[in-house]
């Protein structure tokens, strides 16, 4: 039986500002029309919470049944420890999921934005997928297309579009951002996993682009991803409050260009969440001190 301290491991929390991210941006980007509501923010940012959670039970389950995560490195992993059984792991999962769906209906129906129900069923179809089911996509290198749609794109833009009714161009740039730092997370833990996903025939971007090509591409997400906040500097000069993260943004790619041991690459994927939570937050304030300063 597993203990409450794994079962807390096994939810992977550093994953959690990745989740928050994308809320927090298409919040601010919905006050930047002045149209930023709590309720609404609030449930987006509980189906987003449950998500990651339950996607990264079901990693645990499926890449656990399928012996994948019999040899790695990084963090505990539930099912292939044998802490927990599969079964306790999956139900785990789709009580995460089925949380998320109770916010999503939820969110749904307080905005009135009907067709979002059908992106939220649309969601947790991906978050199974990524590694469960006959044809899990992420083992077919597919796993950071989704990512970018579902944890940059619809996350930031849902979020925007239940406050506000509308977009703007502060949440597509966001949204496009957060999608990028979300995948470089994946492609850094993808990256640490590239030998024993080879073995396990676990084809992920990483192992698909080889060693060197994935931490170039790395990079170029990080980039790109600080960089996007630049067009929105014109509308609002506070933007550039968002560059006191480059520091932390330049030490990752560091990290993961010139990193030889794989484990030195485990720390790296904590700092992609806080970078990603970071450019969002001071997003934030920009949009705030703009309003209220000037």
């Amino acid at each position: 039986m597993a203990t409450p301290a794994q079962w807390v491991e096994g939810a992977r929390l550093r994953t959690l500002p990745m989740a928050a991210a994308p809320v927090i941006a298409g919040t601010a980007a919905a006050q930047a029309m002045h149209a930023a509501h709590a309720v609404p923010a609030l449930l987006a940012l509980l189906v987003a919470l449950f998500l990651q959670i339950g996607v990264n039970y079901a990693n645990d389950y499926s890449d656990g049944v399928r012996g994948t995560d019999d040899d790695r490195v990084g963090p505990l992993r539930l099912t292939a420890s044998g802490a927990a059984t599969p079964r306790q792991v999956k139900l785990a999962a789709f009580s995460c999921f089925g949380l998320a769906a109770v916010a999503g209906v939820a969110l749904v129906a307080l905005s009135q934005q009907w067709w979002l129900g059908v992106v939220g069923v649309l969601a947790i179809a991906a978050a199974w997928g990524y590694t469960g089911g006959k044809k899990p996509y992420g083992y077919m290198g597919l796993g950071d297309v989704f990512v970018f749609i579902f944890f940059g794109l619809v996350a930031t833009l849902g979020t925007t579009v239940t406050q506000a009714g509308r977009l703007n161009l502060d949440s597509w740039v966001l949204a496009v951002a957060t999608g990028l730092f979300a995948c470089a997370l994946l492609m850094a833990n993808n990256i640490r996993d590239i030998p024993g996903d080879e073995v396990a025939g676990k084809r992920t971007m990483a192992v698909r682009l080889g060693d060197s090509r994935a931490r170039l591409t790395f990079t170029g997400e990080m980039f790109v991803g600080m960089v996007l906040p630049l067009l929105l500097v014109p509308h609002n000069p506070w933007v550039l409050l968002v560059y006191a993260m480059s520091p932390l943004a330049v030490g990752a790619a560091i990290t993961v260009l010139r990193s030889t041991d794989r484990r030195e690459l485990i720390p790296v994927l904590k700092q992609c969440g806080f970078i990603n939570l970071g450019v969002t937050v001071l997003y934030a304030v920009a949009v705030l001190v703009f309003q209220y300063v000037g």
